[in-house]
């Protein structure tokens, strides 16, 4: 396996305030715009990976979705995600501290509706790590379910949080999925950082239809 990255987020989040960092979103609109076109109901087992501190939970709770089920490599981000969301939020998420490289908790879980990314695929910069992230979204993805990818685009950054990164656009990220997924829709997109730079992001939005 590749790098064990729990010591850089843990420290990451230990350091800065969430609402610098510089993959932080005050408003998920693109991810909510392609969430909104998966027409899922209100019970429908929606995975955020790798969620952070990430405002797309608080939405997804705030907006009737039951079954949310957020993972993080870092306990801190998580803490500091529950902090946010206060008593009467916490008990309506189900919380997964898990590495998506070398996942265990995540491979208990019952199959999941939607599988949502940002700003994770693409810290995985060694093939053994993103086979195993990919073998663990066809394993817990249903059949009609949904993948939602965003990752830095072919012109964004080649670092982010002092490490390297693999750059996608749509079109690898099939390639990485395989014929079972079908690309619904995608874009780029660039995001302004709260430090005021630019990071180009490609979104994508898959629908499983085979294995």
């Amino acid at each position: 396996m590749g790098r064990d990255l729990t010591h850089h987020w843990e420290n990451v989040y230990s350091k800065s305030a969430v609402e610098t960092l510089g993959w932080y979103e005050d408003n998920p609109e693109p991810s909510l715009k392609l969430i909104k076109n998966c027409q899922l109901p209100g019970e429908a087992a929606i995975l955020n990976v790798g969620a952070g501190a990430s405002k797309l939970v608080d939405v997804l709770v705030s907006g009737g979705y039951k079954n949310v089920i957020a993972n993080d490599l870092s306990t801190l981000a998580l803490d500091a995600l529950k902090a946010r969301l206060g008593d009467d939020l916490i008990g309506k998420v189900k919380w997964i501290v898990d590495d998506l490289t070398q996942p265990r908790k995540l491979l208990e879980l019952d199959q999941v509706d939607l599988w949502h990314d940002r700003a994770v695929l693409h810290f995985f910069t060694e093939p053994a790590d993103q086979e195993t992230y990919f073998s663990l979204l066809k394993k817990l993805v249903r059949i009609n379910g949904f993948v939602i990818i965003a990752a830095f685009n072919l012109s964004g950054a080649t670092k982010c949080s002092g490490l390297p990164v693999c750059r996608y656009d749509q079109h690898m990220l099939q390639k990485k999925l395989g014929s079972g997924f079908e690309l619904l829709e995608s874009f780029d997109q660039t995001y302004l950082t709260p430090s005021g730079s630019t990071r180009p992001y490609v979104y994508a939005l898959f629908r499983r239809n085979s294995n």
